[in-house]
């Protein structure tokens, strides 16, 4: 069973993307994680409310669970589609009320250096998921545990799930979580991640539906 973790602080935040983008965010930290690492969990839109009617019996509140990517959330790196999940999660979570959880999950868990280790390897040739294999790392290291803690510690055990990840549910599910419908994100295909994008959907049953390039 997942032991439970604790809301440490809650403050508000206000966001502001790119592209102009404005969201207002109540972002929890915790204690007592099952890593020991500080993720946050992030409150949009009304998602009191989104809580309150999953309660009653309503639909369950949507929710993203996303890993860290310096170099796609911040920098604005093509060769992921990582930035542009994070802005449309925002997005749609805000509209609907729910949660966005940030995971200090760099790299598929590898972290950032090896992260660009592992693009230098792909350079060479090697798919995503053989450059971690060739750096000693499995082919995804993330766990969701610390996700589940954070969200059965507002309230949340039924969600509707934002992701293209099985794995993502998988592990959800196994942490005290009902998944009660997986929500695809858009594709957000570009010729510098295309490999990417093809990899994740050939070797991790990603729901992703390519179409051609743009």
């Amino acid at each position: 069973m997942t032991p439970l973790a604790m809301v440490r602080t809650r403050v508000q935040i206000p966001l502001r993307f790119a592209d102009g983008f404005r969201s207002t965010a109540d972002a929890f930290t915790f204690r007592g994680l099952a890593d020991r690492k500080e993720h946050l969990l992030l409150g949009l839109g009304d998602w009191q409310g989104a809580l309150a009617g999953a309660k009653a019996g309503s639909i369950a509140p949507l929710v993203r669970p996303h890993s860290e990517c310096l170099t796609g959330d911040v920098l604005g790196s093509q060769r992921c589609d990582c930035g542009p999940q994070l802005r449309e999660a925002a997005e749609r979570i805000t509209c609907e009320g729910g949660f966005l959880l940030y995971l200090r999950q760099e790299g598929r868990g590898i972290g950032l250096y090896e992260k660009l280790d592992a693009y230098s390897l792909q350079d060479r040739g090697l798919d995503t998921y053989a450059a971690n294999l060739a750096l000693g790392h499995g082919e995804d290291e993330r766990d969701y545990r610390a996700a589940a803690q954070m969200l059965l510690a507002v309230g949340v055990d039924r969600i509707r799930l934002l992701s293209n990840n099985p794995d993502k549910a998988i592990q959800l599910k196994a942490n005290g979580i009902t998944v009660a419908e997986r929500v695809p994100t858009a594709v957000h295909l570009s010729p510098a991640n295309a490999r990417y994008l093809t990899a994740k959907r050939d070797h991790t049953d990603h729901t992703i539906d390519l179409g051609p390039l743009p």
